[in-house]
């Protein structure tokens, strides 16, 4: 499938999808594509989520489905990483 085409496809299935605090959108990098997870909120100063796209994922019949995993296996990450402190944290 032409590049253009699979970003079209992926943004189209993450276009079904809307949060009260992040956005989501996809973009080409390096000849494949990243799921690109950002927080509405921009004053916060929170960096923004990448994670790559498999093609054999994108071309499979239940991208849709395997998307969804994806996206919230990538929003727990996120979230996961905005923390600023944690009980295992070294103080400086």
């Amino acid at each position: 499938m032409p590049q253009g085409v699979t970003l079209a496809k992926v943004n189209a299935e993450l276009a079904r999808y809307e949060h009260a605090l992040m956005k989501f959108s996809a973009r080409e990098k390096n000849g494949a594509v990243e799921l690109v997870i950002e927080i509405k909120d921009t004053g916060l100063g929170v960096h923004t989520y990448y994670a790559p796209l498999h093609q054999r994922d994108i071309d499979h019949p239940q991208f849709p489905w395997t998307l969804q995993r994806y996206l919230y296996d990538c929003l727990h990450d996120y979230v996961v990483e905005m923390f600023i402190r944690t009980p295992q944290s070294r103080e400086p």
